[in-house]
């Protein structure tokens, strides 16, 4: 079987990490015999400022024909924020129903965490991200524009539905692993609606599972505990908003958001699930060859676990993992001077 798979490389850094990428992918499907064929789609922000859309109008239902879609990076500057992600990440997100957006934050050996005296053994999280409401809504608006009674009001939408599917994926995913503990982040004692629907939902589903560790601290202490007590933490569940933080601060205290890897996941892989870096698309080193492949490289690997192929996926993390142990080449975010593409051309060739 063919994984048919969209490459969407975007803007800046994307355009030079995503070659590396797919290199290794190529090299992990001949050691494995898989079979991967790629159609790119020139769909970025560069595409906004010249035609006013990111992606075509049927957009949506072309990518709705592959099996999954490996992402670089959308973002320039000229272009507002809110645009890459309102008319492409977003609209991916729901209409292929990718609830579960999971960032693994793991040290490696031979990185150095900014976190003095932090080992490997320390930082070794999956963070689970609700994907598809909470926060990130589009119900709201302005009111009074251009008057001093300007006001703008923003909804959040919690339901069971979506609170308990994000939770059961965290629980499930901690029964593989050998810490068995989920955190919940929350913030119960000052929004005083949604977080304590979380939290009742996070203790009914946690009943099911009595067998796995649970915890849960407000998002203010619980940012701080990433930092002093890294080691606290496996698997931790949490709302859009929040979960987007944390899974920025969870890379940077594993040494580099340069190594910060994620999959916008439909769990019931019935609809193409999404995997991209974390880092953006990094205009300020655009161009110059020099920004880390590795997260979109790790990426690829979580994208081929997601399609089935564990083994394969498995073999490009031990190659990461051996790369950054064994004193390969890295780049300037790691304390090295390779270029983008030294390090994926080391990483293809450990394939």
């Amino acid at each position: 079987m063919t994984h048919r798979i969209a490459v969407i490389a975007g803007d800046g850094i994307g355009t030079e990490v995503v070659p590396e990428g797919i290199a290794v992918l190529e090299a992990a499907a001949r050691r494995f015999d898989i079979a991967l064929a790629f159609t790119e789609l020139d769909w970025s922000c560069a595409d906004y400022a010249r035609t006013g859309r990111i992606m075509p109008e049927d957009g949506l239902d072309l990518l709705a024909g592959f099996d999954a879609i490996y992402l670089g990076a959308v973002g320039m500057p000229g272009v507002p924020d809110h645009v890459s992600l309102w008319d492409m990440l977003i609209p991916i997100r729901r209409r292929f129903h990718q609830y579960v957006n999971l960032r693994p934050a793991k040290l490696f050996e031979g990185v150095c965490s900014p976190l003095a005296g932090r080992g490997p053994d320390d930082i070794d999280m999956m963070i689970v991200r609700e994907n598809v409401e909470g926060e990130y809504s589009q119900i709201g608006g302005r009111l009074y524009p251009g008057t001093e009674d300007e006001a703008a009001i923003q909804q959040a939408v919690f339901t069971r539905r979506g609170c308990d599917r994000i939770m059961r994926f965290a629980f499930e995913l901690a029964q593989t692993r050998p810490a068995r503990k989920v955190t919940s982040a929350t913030k119960s004692n000052g929004i005083v609606h949604s977080m304590p629907f979380w939290d009742e939902r996070f203790a009914a589903i946690a009943a099911e599972y009595p067998g796995i560790e649970t915890d849960r601290y407000h998002i203010d202490i619980l940012a701080a505990h990433f930092v002093a007590h890294p080691d606290w933490f496996d698997v931790v569940v949490g709302s859009n908003l929040f979960g987007d933080i944390l899974s920025d601060l969870g890379p940077a205290v594993a040494g580099s958001i340069g190594l910060a890897a994620s999959g916008n996941i439909n769990p019931e892989k019935d609809r193409p699930s999404m995997f991209e870096p974390v880092h953006g698309s990094a205009p300020d080193i655009a161009g110059q060859g020099v920004a880390n492949p590795i997260a979109q490289i790790w990426s690829g690997a979580m994208m081929l676990e997601h399609l089935g192929d564990a083994d394969a996926a498995g073999a490009i993390v031990d190659a990461i993992a051996g790369l950054l142990a064994e004193g390969g080449p890295r780049t300037a975010d790691l304390g090295g001077n390779a270029t983008t593409r030294e390090v994926g051309a080391a990483l293809a060739s450990a394939l």
